[in-house]
């Protein structure tokens, strides 16, 4: 029994090391989003910095993981082998959920999950025992109630409720949620009026304010530091943190009045960039109060399952399903060591970490000044609540007189970047991310010195989309999809929450239920999940590595040869495709057109990315607008050929998905002569465009003319047969569109060469 119990136990401890990593590929993005989106400095140093934090502020931790022993439940009221469920329950599903946000690159939040995991596997192991307990082991925890005054008597009946620390939880619940309608507004306002006082063109007035606005940011960066941090650390004396709450107000004013003299003689003397320093201070003032913070969410839960298998080790001759976890109730310091190693495993996570960078760039995206590609289409909801905002806009705007309008409208007035300067094309600028560090570090800090494990992730992402909004980041034309972004990921937060309550009940059942065997079974199955989910996780991030280079690369010099050997492979595909789909309709292979369609939709999704990303590609060329127009034009039917794809091979998956009757043996025939003449087109048209001096137009106007023909014969055929009702209609609805849609894209692939022809005789020039 002992050699089980202890097998958990470090089971809880691997899956702490796995939470650990997928927590911090997650949490990354609160600290690391605006140092990066800035360029504050190269990110090697941004994660050098972020590390000491890391380390720093786990250290500082240890006062947090009381949440994970009795902040959500009681642990008074369950067994020592209940217990062990709950909390292996919660790892698994921890460990799950922020595996599965992290590969698709969406931020979420590490605290929510964890309180609603240990919210839900309470409330799941309440009820059984409620349900399937008997009277008799129920009775120890009326005992227990009545001795404190927490039930009448012993014939008073129990409910869910009296296992769960109700007050406690529901403090932590609405602080949680609560912090995102404060982290947006408070980013948004202080934001508004860093930019009135230092405008875009920042550089200038920094002279003037910018060691004032140090000293602020320096000044709350202290107190948080060393007064609300001091009182957790283990290795500082009360004597030490009685000082440092007796002296607070002594502390911030000499803090504000030293860091300013001294930001200002650095600035005066060796023309130090001091919004630099505080992004960079600030970088680490918030990698230490994520990890301060959101360290018991990864090592809380088995912290708390080793204490709890200690307590039982002093009480052997008890067994497990009769000792109550009274012990976990009271104050426990963690071991230091403890805490450093989490600290390390964060620091080397960060480093190597692909899912972080990820997630890091999800919050960009949605928070930088420029237009760009939107990864979020517009929804009924971002379009309503734009509207709305446009029209109060419009409202204040009767109501302020002109003058002031007009006055602080120029300081909105954004300064010109040099677009061949990589390093200059940051997301957003230093005055936006020292806002950004600063108000969340504010806010996050304070959470922690309440013992409230505030959702760095909530504070964070709000406080950027705060700063984004309140610095007219959010424009006409990205408005509706930047607040479509932000809906979706509140919404994966809400999520979030109900899917960690409702996998940790269905899972503290499943373990209670079938033991030992439920308890490996589940181990596998995330072992398996996980490694599936990296595998997917890597390939998509090769794709757009893939997709990313393809822009990157692009030049005047190199553009004919890059777009060449790009549009060549992407016809090439096209056509290996369509003798894929009447190769699959001929035989009723229905697995087949399923992953033609993902094959297809696969490459729309690269072209797609050139298209949405043509701005940045013409810029890189030459002032043209004629060959600019080319260029579009060949993106633009090079798109329509894997449109006409597309509505070719969704058709036919419908069509034999719905068991319909196959196409006739002449039919496929007739689509196999169309597929073998398109195939010496469409090789034709690659040797033109990767070889103009071999091309040969009149022979692809002449096989494009046998394709229509044969194709219009084909088209009247049918209609022949089904006036004869030789075929069935919903055979005819099939052919008829595969046809017409072969006849666009056979139009489409000769127009795509001669805008391509045309694009290379001028740029040739």
């Amino acid at each position: 029994m002992e050699t089980i119990y202890l097998a958990i136990v470090l089971i809880l401890f691997l899956f702490a090391i796995s939470d650990l990593i997928v927590g911090v590929s997650n949490d990354a993005v609160n600290f690391l989003n605006s140092a990066i989106g800035s360029k504050v400095a190269s990110f090697r140093t941004i994660m050098i910095i972020a590390s000491l934090g890391v380390l720093f502020g786990a250290v500082f931790s240890s006062g947090m993981m009381e949440v994970a022993r009795k902040g959500i439940f009681n642990p008074s009221m369950f067994y020592f082998d209940e217990i062990m469920i709950i909390f292996l329950a919660v790892m698994i599903t921890d460990v799950l959920l922020l595996d599965g946000f992290n590969t698709i690159g969406m931020p979420t939040s590490t605290t929510v999950s964890i309180v609603f995991e240990l919210l839900g596997a309470a409330v799941g192991m309440a009820t059984i025992k409620l349900v399937f307990g008997s009277p008799e082991s129920l009775l120890p925890i009326k005992q227990y109630l009545v001795d404190n005054n927490m039930l009448k008597d012993l014939g008073s009946s129990l409910n869910v409720a009296s296992f769960i620390n109700t007050s406690k939880a529901l403090a932590i619940i609405s602080g949680i949620f609560l912090s995102v309608l404060v982290a947006f507004t408070a980013g948004a306002i202080v934001q508004y009026l860093a930019r009135i006082v230092f405008t875009f063109n920042y550089k200038v007035r920094v002279k003037y304010f910018g060691a004032i606005w140090g000293g602020i940011a320096f000044t709350i960066i202290t107190y948080f530091i060393f007064i609300k941090g001091a009182k957790s650390a283990t290795f500082m004396t009360h004597d030490v943190k009685d000082w440092f709450v007796a002296n607070t107000v002594l502390i911030l004013l000499v803090s504000f009045v030293g860091w300013t003299v001294l930001l200002q003689l650095m600035n005066a003397m060796f023309k130090t960039n001091i919004l630099r320093l505080v992004v960079l201070v600030g970088t680490f003032s918030l990698a230490m109060a994520f990890a301060g913070n959101d360290l018991v969410n990864f090592i809380g839960v088995p912290l708390a399952g080793w204490a709890s298998f200690k307590e039982w080790m002093t009480n052997p001759s008890v067994s497990p399903d009769n000792l109550l976890m009274t012990a976990l109730s009271g104050k426990v310091q963690t071991p230091i060591y403890f805490l450093l190693f989490a600290g390390l495993i964060m620091v080397v996570t960060l480093f190597v970490s692909k899912k972080a960078k990820s997630v890091v760039k999800t919050s960009i995206d949605l928070s930088r000044q420029d237009d760009g590609d939107e990864r979020f289409p517009p929804t009924a909801a971002s379009r309503a609540i734009v509207r709305a905002v446009m029209s109060i806009s419009k409202g204040v705007s009767y109501i302020v007189p002109k003058p002031i309008l007009n006055g602080i409208n120029k300081q909105f007035n954004p300064v010109a970047e040099d677009k061949q300067d990589k390093d200059a094309l940051a997301a957003f600028d230093l005055i936006r991310a020292s806002v950004n560090l600063v108000v969340a570090s504010v806010l996050i800090a304070f959470g922690t010195s309440l013992k409230l494990p505030l959702s760095t992730t909530y504070v964070t992402f709000m406080v950027a989309m705060g700063t984004s909004f309140g610095d007219k980041a959010w424009g006409r034309e990205s408005a509706v999809y930047r607040v479509s972004g932000v809906i979706s990921v509140v919404g994966g937060w809400f999520l979030t929450a109900l899917t960690a309550f409702t996998v940790a009940f269905v899972f503290v059942s499943i373990l209670k239920f079938g033991g030992f065997v439920a308890v490996i079974a589940f181990i596998l199955l995330t072992v398996f999940i996980v490694y599936r989910t990296h595998s997917i996780h890597k390939k998509n991030e090769a794709r757009k590595l893939t997709e990313g280079n393809v822009i990157e690369d692009i030049s005047d010099d190199t553009i004919i040869e890059r777009s060449a050997s790009t549009i060549s492979d992407n016809i090439g595909i096209v056509d290996s495709q369509l003798k894929k789909l009447i190769k699959a309709l001929e035989k009723e292979d229905l697995k087949a057109l399923k992953k033609l369609k993902k094959e297809i939709g696969a490459v729309s999704s690269r072209t797609k990315y050139l298209k949405d990303n043509v701005g940045s590609i013409i810029e890189k060329l030459r002032d043209d607008n004629e060959n600019d127009f080319n260029f579009v034009q060949v993106l633009d039917y090079l798109r329509e050929m894997l449109h006409s794809a597309t509505y070719m091979v969704k058709p036919a998956l419908d069509h034999v998905s719905n068991n319909h009757k196959p196409l006739h043996d002449f039919q496929i025939k007739e689509l196999m002569d169309v597929w073998t003449k398109y195939d010496a087109l469409s090789k034709l048209v690659k040797i033109s465009i990767e070889s103009p001096s071999k091309a040969n137009e009149d022979k692809i106007l002449e096989i494009q003319s046998e394709i229509l023909g044969s194709l219009k014969e084909i088209n009247k055929s049918q209609l022949k047969r089904l006036k004869s009702a030789e075929v069935g209609t919903k055979n005819s609805i099939l052919y008829l569109k595969l046809l017409d849609e072969w006849r666009g894209m056979t139009l489409h692939i000769v127009n795509l060469y001669k805008s391509y022809r045309d694009f290379v005789d001028y740029q040739s020039k």
